[in-house]
């Protein structure tokens, strides 16, 4: 059994070098998710009627989104595995949608 090295990585790519996060860019990451946290507590003391559940869910979108991208390295991974994530991230929204869409229908009449 010959042993062959593929030195230009071909027969499987996605174990190509890894990218390295440097510290600063983990530090603006943790900075950037405190603000979010911030603005969550913030938010929370804001009556915004219906809208409360919306806001509160688009910050934590926001906060995810900036963790999938740096801490989960998905910001340096193949287009198909960005695709992957896009999708998985559109079908969390779409269900969140409709769990909205028919929480605020059950008081149609009641406005």
């Amino acid at each position: 059994m010959s042993e062959h090295h593929d030195a230009a990585n071909v027969t499987n790519p996605e174990h190509a070098a890894h990218h390295i996060v440097t510290p600063a860019t983990y530090s603006m990451v943790f900075g950037a998710l405190l603000v979010g946290t911030a603005i969550t507590v913030a938010a929370a003391y804001v009556d915004l009627g219906i809208l409360n559940p919306v806001v509160a869910l688009a910050i934590a979108c926001t906060k995810a989104v900036i963790v999938i991208l740096f801490f989960m390295h998905v910001k340096y991974q193949s287009n198909l595995v960005k695709m992957t994530v896009g999708a998985g991230f559109f079908t969390f929204l779409a269900l969140i949608t409709m769990t909205l869409t028919d929480y605020m229908s059950r008081a149609w009449g009641l406005w």
